[in-house]
C-alpha cells in the first residue's frame, strides 16, 4: 500500500489521487472500483468522494508494486537523528521509484544508507519519504525513520506548520512581491505537466524580488500550499518561467534543469516539539549563473 495525505480537503477522491499521482483519472477509478483505495484504513467505494484535510489515503497499485533495489547513491545529509533525517537532494535524483524510473531514485540511495531504519507508513516504494521534490529542483528534505515520525509530519503539511521558502532565477521582470492564487490540476493537453485550470485545487504562492538582472529575477518563493509542480506552474501562469525548467518554457542559462531550490525548511521535531530550521546554499551551477547574470548586468553586456 502506498499512503498519501491529504494537505487541503474539498476534492474529489479521483481528482485528488490523479494530482498526487502519475496515474490517469480513469486508472484511479480502477482502483477505487476495485476496492483498492482506502482513507483513513475505511474502503472507498465512490470516485466522487470528497477527501478532507488530514485524510490519510492509501491505494495499492501493481505498477507500485517492485522490489527496491539498495544503490550506493551519494547524499548530502544535513541533519539527523533517530527519528528524522534532513537531506539536500542534488539535482536528477527521481525521489521514488515510478513509471519507468524502478532504480537510481532517492529511496534506493536511502535504503543503501539505513536499510530498515525508515518509515514505511507511505509504503515500500516510498520508505522513508513524507514530502517530494521534482526530479531536477534541489535542495531540503525531511525524512521520516519511522512511522510515528511520519505520522506527526504528515499532520504538519496537513495543518500548513511546515514552512518552505524556494528561491528561482525566473525570466523577464517579475513585480517586486506579490501572492498567486491560482488552482492548478492536470494539464488537458499533456499529462506530463501541470497547469492552472478553474477545476483544479487551490494553490497559493508567495514571492518577492531579491535581485534582478537585465532579462532575469533572482525571487523567493513561499508555498501556502503543496500542489505538484506548484512554482513552476505559477511562474509559468505569471509568464515568467522558471530559467532551464524546459517543461514549462523558461529560457536556457546552461543549467541541466530548472533553476528552483528549497532554500529554508522549517518544522516542529515529531518527537520532542523542538522548532527546528535549515538553510542550504544552491548548487554549484545555479551558482554559476547568478555569477554570470551579475557580471553581465555589472558591465553591462
Amino acid at each position: 500500500m502506498t499512503t498519501v495525505y491529504c494537505t487541503e480537503g474539498g476534492a474529489r477522491l479521483d481528482m485528488f489521487l490523479t494530482d498526487e499521482t502519475e496515474f490517469t483519472r480513469s486508472h484511479i477509478k480502477k482502483l477505487i472500483d476495485g476496492g483498492r483505495v482506502l482513507i483513513g484504513g475505511v474502503q472507498a467505494f465512490k470516485a466522487g468522494q470528497i477527501v478532507k484535510t488530514g485524510d490519510e489515503v492509501a491505494f495499492d497499485d501493481e505498477a507500485e508494486t517492485c522490489d527496491i533495489v539498495p544503490e550506493n547513491i551519494p547524499l548530502d545529509v544535513v541533519y539527523e537523528d533517530g527519528e528524522i533525517a534532513v537531506i539536500n537532494k542534488q539535482r536528477g535524483l527521481v525521489v521514488h521509484p515510478g513509471a519507468g524510473n524502478h532504480t537510481g531514485t532517492l529511496v534506493s540511495a536511502l535504503m543503501y544508507r539505513y536499510g530498515d531504519r525508515l518509515s514505511t507508513a507511505g509504503g515500500a516504494a516510498r520508505a522513508g519519504i513524507v514530502h517530494r521534490l521534482d526530479k531536477d529542483t534541489t535542495g531540503l528534505m525531511i525524512i521520516a525513520k519511522t512511522d510515528a515520525a511520519h505520522a506527526r509530519l504528515g499532520e504538519q503539511f496537513a495543518a500548513h506548520t511546515v514552512k518552505k521558502l524556494y528561491r528561482a532565477v525566473t525570466d523577464g521582470q517579475m513585480n517586486e512581491a506579490g501572492t498567486v492564487d491560482a488552482p492548478i490540476g492536470r494539464d488537458r493537453k499533456n499529462r506530463l505537466k501541470m497547469a492552472v485550470v478553474s477545476d483544479g485545487r487551490r494553490a497559493v504562492t508567495k514571492y518577492k524580488v531579491l535581485e534582478r538582472f537585465e532579462k532575469h529575477c533572482y525571487a523567493e518563493f513561499e508555498l501556502c500550499t503543496g500542489r505538484t509542480h506548484q512554482i513552476r506552474v505559477h511562474c509559468a501562469y505569471l509568464r515568467h518561467p522558471i530559467a532551464c525548467d524546459a517543461l514549462y518554457g523558461g529560457s536556457r542559462l546552461g543549467a541541466d534543469g530548472q533553476l528552483l531550490h528549497s532554500y529554508r525548511l522549517a518544522f516542529y521535531h515529531p518527537q520532542d516539539g523542538r522548532r527546528l530550521e535549515f538553510t542550504a546554499e544552491e548548487p554549484p551551477d545555479f551558482r554559476a549563473v547568478l555569477i554570470g547574470l551579475r557580471n553581465k548586468t555589472s558591465t553591462g553586456k
